[in-house]
């Protein structure tokens, strides 16, 4: 089998028809450069160049032979280059978690932002609920998440890319749906759609306290996963909802979504989050360009 310096050697004596010429352009003495000719003329049995003293011409062979010998070259150096992309950063591919909502408003924008910018690094997406993003990342079946708290931070860092307000749904025509604005205290003893304390459980923690904060004993009629699902049951006039800003997105033609009030911060944070021993090359530069954008102040 022939070797890519000897492909090297016969293209540039191919291309200068002088032994002299083409071991000076290889920056190499004209003896080693002959050597390395004729090994590759054994490795493939076959005459290359025929030489005199005063000429050097290609073959039949050798003029067939060129043109294959400068796409391997091609394919080598490409693939070398890639190769050290992708040790690089640049090329490769990313598993990224995301919630459902996380997909309403931040998601595109930053899957826009990337393909812009990192047109190198693939993105393969994974919707689940933060538990189940937790659960890959600490199997390796992700290499980041969009996901909320709680987090534990002996296993991930993580990095707050939004804060948004919740906003009360309320179905069309319901008194809290027009007039002053809503609070926290509104919703006593009214039917409250609250979210799953398993599968949602940055949701139920979160509105649970506001409404402990509040002294307030919503009704609870449903215990829901995704935001969209508690639209609709809103939609059907089935009770109220807190959501996130992000829920505006959806357009639910019977719902209102309306500001609320409430003696706690009513804010709920998303966060960018991976392992700390992730050995993906790809990871810290799809990460920093995406906190570098996309990393959220300081709460107001």
């Amino acid at each position: 089998m022939f070797e890519l310096s000897q492909l090297r050697c016969f293209v540039a004596v191919a291309e200068d028809l002088h032994f002299g010429r083409a071991a000076a352009r290889l920056n190499m003495t004209q003896p080693p450069l002959s050597r390395q000719v004729q090994l590759l003329e054994h490795a493939l049995d076959m005459l290359l160049l025929e030489r005199t003293s005063r000429s050097v011409r290609l073959t039949p062979g050798g003029r067939a032979f060129l043109p294959e010998a400068r796409r391997i070259m091609v394919l080598a150096e490409g693939a070398a280059m890639a190769a050290r992309r992708v040790a690089r950063g640049e090329l490769g591919s990313i598993a990224l978690g995301c919630t459902a909502a996380a997909s309403y408003s931040l998601l595109p924008r930053l899957l826009a932002f990337t393909a812009t910018r990192l047109p190198g690094i693939d993105v393969v997406l994974k919707e689940m609920v933060t538990a189940d993003q937790l659960e890959a990342l600490a199997g390796g079946r992700l290499d980041l998440g969009l996901l909320r708290q709680p987090l534990d931070p002996r296993v991930v860092e993580a990095v707050c890319v939004q804060r948004e307000h919740l906003l009360l749904a309320v179905p069309r025509g319901h008194r809290l749906a027009s007039g002053p604005e809503p609070s926290i205290a509104d919703l006593d003893r009214q039917p409250l759609i609250m979210w799953s304390p398993v599968e949602a459980r940055y949701f139920y923690d979160l509105i649970a306290g506001l409404c402990t904060a509040a002294d307030i004993v919503p009704a609870h009629v449903q215990y829901i996963t995704q935001t969209h699902t508690m639209l609709a049951l809103v939609s059907a006039g089935l009770g109220l909802a807190l959501v996130p800003e992000a829920a505006r997105a959806l357009h639910f033609e019977r719902v209102v979504l309306r500001p609320v009030r409430s003696r706690r911060q009513a804010v709920a944070e998303l966060h960018l989050v991976w392992r700390r021993d992730n050995s993906n090359p790809a990871l810290p530069t799809f990460r920093d360009a995406v906190l570098a954008e996309f990393r959220a102040g300081e709460p107001e």
